[in-house]
């Protein structure tokens, strides 16, 4: 009778949404299974766009996995782990993102089952944790190294891993084109770990077959004033001067004063003002540069000055693009024009401007420090270059990623065929229900051929069936195995060159049971929104103020009267 004459606790607050248990955990993977089906058939060569239209009005058309996930706006909380891993696939390695995310969906569907028949998810955890481990050593050992090759061997090598990269893209037509592209452009900046150092210009107009590779930095006419049209526009072994000053009269910004007794004095200070400018630009000329850069403005009195005297100059310079022909020239961006010593100029074989397309651009070819390559991409409409652009990221990452790590796998679901076998055998020499969650993991590794299979239009099925068989072989002769998107069939992807990165297998297996163990170990979300009656009173009294009567509109001190 005392217990229940006790108070009753009020632990949250009121208004606190509480779920928890079994119902909330079913809940969460139904979520992430929902998000996973929105990336699940950009997959893969036949893999389809999606047409995002935002509340701005922007339209996107996308196959990159990171991108869509990056544009939905996911609300569920435990689905947005899954834009989280993503965007650190993307950043990581930079492609397989819809891997990552159909992986995860996977895994929390293969696990569903378990969790509805009351299997502590913690057991499934662990299980998972331990094939994950075990999928990334058979990925280290089925792994072919590309190291020791001489360059061009390499260049073909890595050609094919972009190749396959941009076989699932939008510009996959013209993939083998691009594919050796973005191989040179990544050989060009070498060890350079910083990726702006691969400029990608955009120009609408013309074909895809029309964008070139520049050896070297190019970037748009910028804004130019009167005078410009006589200056050079070509020039062999140029020096070029890069500067972050403004080169043109302007009005002081500080509040200066000067009284004069005699009005002939005014004429002096005139003088003086133009004086200060023309030193400057006289000092620019003297250093021997031809062509001047400049971060600020390079006004009219400049631009003429440096077209009497044939030097070329360019003002308004975007901040990448200048220190990206500071990094190729071997020159240093000078914050004033005094004691300009030759070290601090740059210098390339050919500067030229040149028509592209309707656009006019600057170009530096033939650096002496190379490390920066600059992609011009034509293409017809806006956002088919946007998604070319994309996809060009993707490919430049996965070079990269192969140059550093030099070791690729079979593509084309024929490593995750081979992993889903290796750890079928390997659940069988386990006791206990740890075989049944690893076995299911196993299963769920399939998910990267079948979808192949499905984008594609062939029976999934009946191509399964056939990996299956083939991986079985007591040879090993079947591993490197996977999906013919072309027939239909089977094919072996290393022969035909369907190769990718194994750290992107590495990253996209580790990440995807990350977060697939990060959402099994949620039991319980708790939402705890402020009331509405606080958000009203919160209102009323910002409006209210201070004082009798503030709720009314009225006529307070120093307004117009109407």
């Amino acid at each position: 009778m005392a217990s229940m004459l006790q108070p009753q606790i009020i632990l949250l607050k009121e208004g606190t949404d509480t779920s928890q248990g079994k119902a909330q955990l079913v809940s969460n993977i139904n979520a992430c299974t929902a998000v996973a089906d929105v990336v699940r058939t950009t997959l893969g060569p036949r893999g389809m766009d999606k047409l995002i239209h935002d509340d701005k009005g922007n339209v996107t058309i996308s196959n990159d996995g990171a991108t869509i996930m990056k544009l939905l706006d996911i609300v569920h909380p435990a689905a947005k782990i899954l834009v989280d891993i993503a965007k650190s696939q993307d950043s990581e390695v930079g492609d397989g993102t819809t891997t990552v995310v159909l992986l995860a969906g996977e895994f929390l569907k293969e696990a569903k089952p378990f969790v509805e028949d009351g299997v502590h998810p913690q057991n499934l955890i662990r299980s998972y944790r331990t094939a994950c481990n075990l999928a990334i050593e058979k990925i280290k050992a089925l792994a072919v190294s590309i190291e020791g090759k001489s360059l061009e061997e390499k260049k073909s090598l890595l050609a094919k891993c972009a190749a396959t990269t941009l076989s699932s893209k939008l510009i996959g037509g013209e993939k083998e084109f691009f594919a050796s592209m973005v191989v040179d452009a990544v050989i060009a900046i070498g060890n350079e770990d910083r990726l702006n150092m691969i400029g990608i210009k955009k120009v609408p107009g013309g074909n895809m077959r029309d964008s070139f590779l520049v050896n070297g930095v190019a970037f748009k006419k910028t804004f130019s004033y009167a005078g410009f049209e006589q200056q050079p526009k070509k020039f062999l072994n140029p020096k070029i001067l890069l500067l972050n000053i403004e080169l043109e009269l302007k009005s002081e910004k500080e509040n200066a004063e000067i009284r004069l007794s005699d009005p002939s004095q005014y004429q002096s200070i005139v003088d003086a003002e133009w004086n200060i400018i023309y030193d400057k630009l006289d000092k620019c000329v003297k250093s021997g540069a031809k062509v001047v850069l400049s971060r600020l403005a390079i006004g009219d009195l400049a631009t003429q000055y440096f077209a009497d005297r044939d030097v070329f100059c360019a003002g308004r310079v975007a901040e990448e693009d200048l220190h990206r022909v500071a990094a190729a020239s071997g020159g240093t961006i000078q914050t004033s024009v005094n004691n300009i010593i030759d070290e601090v100029l740059g210098t390339c074989e050919v500067f030229e401007e040149k028509q592209v397309g309707n656009e006019r651009f600057n170009i530096f070819s033939g650096c002496p420090s190379g490390r920066t390559a600059t992609i011009v991409l034509r293409g017809g409409a806006d956002q088919f270059i946007e998604e070319a652009e994309r996809s060009l990221h993707d490919a430049i990452m996965i070079v990269r990623r192969a140059l550093k790590n030099s070791t690729v796998v079979a593509g084309g679901g024929a490593i995750d065929m081979e992993i889903s076998r290796y750890l079928r055998q390997h659940a069988r020499t386990i006791a206990g229900k740890s075989q049944l969650f690893i076995n299911s993991y196993a299963k769920a590794l399939e998910v990267i051929p079948r979808q192949l299979c499905d984008n594609a239009g062939f029976d999934a099925t009946d191509v399964l069936n056939k990996l299956r068989q083939k991986h079985a072989l007591p040879s090993g002769e079947g591993a490197p195995y996977g999906v013919d998107i072309n027939t239909g069939g089977i094919a072996d992807s290393f022969a035909n060159f369907v190769w990718e990165p194994s750290v992107v297998k590495i990253n996209a297996i580790n990440a995807a049971t990350e977060a697939a163990c990060l959402i099994l170990s949620v039991d319980e979300t708790v939402k705890n929104p402020k009331s509405e009656s606080a958000q009203g009173e919160a209102a009323a009294s910002a409006m209210g103020g201070r004082g009798r009567g503030g709720g009314f509109p009225g006529r307070g001190r120093g307004m117009r009267r109407r």
